[in-house]
């Protein structure tokens, strides 16, 4: 059978049952079935008639409820709400691949660049992962984690200085691989690539026990004080995990001198934290209290 015999074959299959289970549930209503004893003749005249009214009424209402069965190709709102955050997260993951890998094989000169390929696939792949769990599982935190902005100064200055830091980070990790600069072992590659993972699955972890979670610093509607799971542990858990996440990569790109220019990170990590504590406790109920009950920040046992 040619294509075409069968796509029109298989149309006819799927369109026939929705307008034979439409139709029966139209013309077993309530309000056809008063059209129906409003229209009927009495039994002595339809006797001597080969048609009865309902025959007219049947055909004409048929014909005009069978283009809306057949061919309504509307689409529900919620799929095209999905369909465009679908879009706008693969826009911006394949921006951001380009992005690092012009950063990182363009200072290298060449894409022989091997701890640059493993770092992509590490940091990479999980974010496809995560981000396909919370499109389905999560949409409302996908959608705020892509377009979320800060509003406070201090967090405008923090998100400023931190791209610095990783835009020089990433340079210089291609550059320490073109001259020769430093060298790492291959057994400390591998044990920075799984750190990077682990705190790459702590932060989703943080992700799926608090539904509040957001890119910027900001009090939300109705939001409450997440004290556990890792939030029994650390007040921030999130910004634990990424600086275990950002001091591996250096490691993982093979680069001392890339680490250098990561490690301020830590310091841009306690402005944050210090600035977000005081927005939660003046405008979240609670956090006072969750302040003394966990004490530590960042690190358990030292701040």
């Amino acid at each position: 059978m040619s294509p075409l015999l069968e796509r029109k074959r298989i149309s006819r299959n799927t369109t026939l049952p929705r307008f034979c289970g439409a139709f029966y549930m139209w013309y077993n209503s309530e309000s056809h079935m008063a059209d129906r004893r409003c229209s009927r003749v009495p039994n002595h005249i339809s006797k001597n008639r080969s048609i009865s009214h309902d025959a007219p009424v049947f055909f004409f209402k048929t014909v005009a409820i069978l283009p809306k069965i057949c061919y309504n190709k509307e689409k529900p709102p919620e799929r095209g709400k999905t369909v465009k955050l679908l879009l706008n997260a693969l826009i911006k993951f394949t921006v951001g691949l380009l992005f690092v890998g012009v950063l990182l094989f363009l200072p290298a000169g060449s894409f022989s660049y091997m701890n640059a390929w493993l770092f992509i696939g590490l940091l990479f792949v999980p974010m496809l992962i995560l981000g396909a769990i919370l499109l389905f599982k999560a949409p409302h935190l996908l959608e705020k984690r892509l377009n979320a902005k800060e509003t406070e100064n201090t967090q405008k200055g923090v998100v400023a200085v931190s791209a610095c830091l990783f835009l020089g980070g990433f340079i210089v990790a291609g550059l320490d691989f073109r001259f020769g600069w430093s060298h790492i072992p291959l057994w400390g590659v591998v044990i920075a690539s799984v750190v990077l993972l682990v705190s790459y699955a702590l932060y989703a972890e943080v992700m799926r026990e608090n539904a509040y979670l957001s890119r910027t610093v900001e009090v939300q509607e109705s939001q409450t004080v997440v004290d556990t799971g890792l939030y029994g542990i650390v007040r921030h858990p999130m910004y634990a995990a990424t600086v275990w996440l950002f001091l591996s990569i250096p490691v993982v790109l093979g680069s001392l001198w890339s680490l250098l220019c990561f490690a301020p990170y830590v310091a841009v990590i306690v402005v944050r934290i210090r600035n977000e504590e005081k927005v939660l406790t003046e405008g979240l109920a609670g956090y006072e209290e969750y302040k003394k009950r966990v004490r530590y920040r960042l690190i358990p046992w030292i701040w």
